[in-house]
């Protein structure tokens, strides 16, 4: 017994060569309201970004973002095809794109822009760890109706069979999975850290960063065992996938990061005046 998979169209409209797909529309949704939760985080002193700065901050981060994705994919999940089709590394519209290594590229879009433009990089990073988690909600959705990115096989009431599955069992839908514990948990889990570091006076940039890491890393984690493996590595370390052992990565970082930020004594940073609309600061 499973539950009948919601066969929606991956594409809302076509004109021509032109198609307006729902996982585009998904990311752009994540990006809008990531940019209103970081222009709040601007308002209220929490990174001394202008509005302007935020402008150039998210060129930064799109550019970091697929160069970061595509670069991990390639090196770790495809290396064999992109060496025997070097300008296939271009053609994004054929998938292929690393979460682990989006993270990588956008961390380091953020140390180049918090050096050009001189904003303390912990404050730009909790800034990316907070505003990001929308765009992973909305995000997973967009696989979801894609059908892509499918669990493995259960007997659970709520498995799915997916229309991309060559074996057409019952699945986890494992996308759903990830974007309630990814998109909404994760979310209210650096919201709540936040608040606590600032009601307590304990707050200090990079916490978010190190939450973050810990908590995607641990969810994921969990729900990678749920999650089909990737077909061309399959479980490279006994049970645990490739993404649960990048996982573990993120989870030591995080760790390190919490300890490194929380073993300098006292903080004494405090929320900056919000810059003028509009203005530098």
């Amino acid at each position: 017994m499973s539950l009948p998979y919601p066969r929606i169209s991956p594409e809302i409209l076509g004109i021509g060569p032109f198609s307006l797909r729902w996982y585009s529309v998904m990311y752009l949704v994540g990006y809008l309201v990531g940019f209103r939760l970081a222009g709040k985080r601007i308002r209220r002193g929490l990174v001394a970004m202008s509005e302007v700065d935020l402008d150039a901050w998210i060129a930064y981060l799109v550019l970091g973002m697929l160069l970061g994705a595509r670069l991990v994919y390639a090196i770790v999940y495809q290396p064999s095809h992109f060496l025997d089709d070097p300008l296939e590394f271009v053609r994004v519209w054929h998938g292929g794109l690393s979460f682990h290594g989006a993270v990588l590229g956008m961390v380091t879009a953020c140390l180049i822009f918090a050096r050009v433009h001189r904003v303390p990089f912990g404050e730009v990073a909790d800034t990316l760890a907070f505003a990001g988690t929308p765009g992973l909600f909305f995000g997973r959705i967009g696989n979801f109706i894609n059908g892509e990115l499918y669990g493995r096989p259960t007997d659970l009431p709520w498995a799915m069979v997916f229309p991309a599955d060559p074996l057409q069992v019952p699945r986890h839908p494992s996308q759903l999975y990830e974007a309630v514990t990814e998109g909404i948990v994760l979310f209210l889990l650096l919201w709540a850290a936040e608040r606590w570091a600032l009601r307590r006076g304990s707050y200090r940039p990079g916490l978010l960063a190190a939450v973050f890491l810990i908590g995607y890393g641990t969810l994921r984690f969990l729900v990678e065992f749920t999650r089909q493996p990737d077909a061309q590595l399959g479980l490279p370390l006994g049970p645990f996938s490739m993404g649960q052992l990048l996982c573990a990565g993120m989870i030591a970082l995080g760790v390190a990061l919490g300890m490194y930020l929380y073993r300098r004594g006292s903080p004494s940073w405090r929320p900056a005046p919000a810059p003028a609309h509009g203005g530098k600061k």
